[in-house]
């Protein structure tokens, strides 16, 4: 499984929760999940926020 999907599910957020905690549309948060797109530093900043999680927990995810 996915890192992030891990992440997301743990804080029991949908995709469509946590785009809009993030204000992207749920399709960004699938394509990050499915690795076929990364976040930018910005927002993996934004990602462990809403996600309690550090950011090198996230960077396992887009590796």
């Amino acid at each position: 499984m996915n890192k992030l999907k891990e992440l997301r599910e743990k804080q029991n957020l949908t995709q469509k929760e946590l785009a809009s905690k993030l204000s992207v549309g749920r399709t960004t948060v699938t394509l990050w999940e499915r690795g076929k797109n990364k976040p930018r530093v910005t927002m993996l900043i934004k990602l462990s926020k809403v996600l309690h999680c550090s950011i090198d927990d996230l960077l396992c995810s887009f590796t």
